[in-house]
């Protein structure tokens, strides 16, 4: 029971960045029904900009509450890059393509996420970089073996924060509301006196903020390279389709249960290490077949 208990603190754990990520997709989806899969590399942009003002406003202290604090600075600061960066490729990569057939916003952010990765690589090279622990990361262990560490505290603690302010500021505001009414009609929405451009940014600048806060936090641990939102970017996706995507509550579902399944398929299927990322897209498959809405989506009919 304590080895299913500390399985399952962990894929909570994992299932918490990639619900933060996947929100980011969702919400996109929801709003111009297409796939921003430059989303992954918003991440990564991110992260390069979190780890060096990280780095500058840390200097040389050692682990402890004015890291702590530098690191959080770094994380807002990112946040706020990465809504400015979204909102820009919205406005000069999608916005001209609103009317244009499915396919030609969906080959644009393709496009867009080879000049992110391509420009990163330019700028800061291939090799990866380390984000150092503002605290010590050793583990906690509790009643009956169970371990966590300090890390693992702080992405259940900043994404549950994250995803349940999300929930208030979509359901309880003005601009939560215009971005749901939006998202069912952008016509009649614009009748009612919504500024549709401006829900839309919005709606970018919020998933890349929240795309921002989670490659923040996976960076502790996997270090910060050209391409590490390619993967995560993928699998986020898949967490946003298995929830249900254009659903909020179905991308955290979808989150949760993807790291669940990853860390369960590892430790008591014993798929072997080098193989975890195929977890995802079997059970994308999966999905497609069996409830190809997702598990909190919804069947559409069109009349025709």
């Amino acid at each position: 029971m304590s080895e299913f208990f500390q399985h399952f603190i962990n894929g909570i754990t994992l299932g918490g960045v990639y619900a933060l990520v996947a929100l980011g997709y969702t919400m996109v989806y929801g709003i111009l029904k297409f796939i921003n899969f430059a989303h992954g590399d918003i991440l990564m942009w991110a992260s390069y900009v979190g780890l060096f003002t990280y780095n500058a406003i840390r200097g040389s202290h050692p682990t402890g509450a004015f890291s702590v604090f530098a690191f959080f600075v770094a994380m807002i600061l990112a946040a706020l890059f990465s809504s400015v960066l979204g909102m820009t490729i919205e406005k000069i990569a999608y916005k001209p393509l609103r009317k244009a057939v499915r396919l030609a916003p969906l080959l644009s952010a393709i496009g867009v996420s080879y000049i992110l990765s391509n420009t990163a690589q330019l700028f800061f090279g291939a090799h990866s970089r380390k984000l150092e622990y503002p605290f010590d990361n050793t583990p906690i262990t509790g009643a009956g073996g169970i371990s966590i560490t300090p890390h693992q505290i702080l992405i259940l603690v900043v994404s549950g924060v994250t995803m349940v302010l999300l929930m208030l500021f979509v359901n309880k505001t003005r601009l939560g509301k215009a971005m749901r009414a939006t998202s069912l009609d952008q016509d009649a929405s614009s009748l009612m006196g919504i500024n549709v451009n401006n829900i839309i940014s919005l709606t970018f600048a919020i998933g890349s903020a929240l795309a921002a806060i989670g490659g923040m936090l996976v960076s502790l641990d996997f270090k910060v390279y050209a391409t590490m939102g390619t993967m995560l970017g993928l699998k986020a996706f898949v967490a946003a389709v298995v929830g249900g995507i254009g659903s909020i509550p179905g991308a955290m579902v979808g989150g949760l249960l993807l790291g669940l399944l990853e860390t369960f398929g590892v430790a008591l299927l014993r798929i072997p290490l080098g193989y975890k990322d195929t977890i995802a897209f079997v059970v994308l498959i999966i999905i497609l077949i069996v409830r190809p809405s997702g598990i909190l989506g919804k069947n559409i009919r069109e009349k025709v």
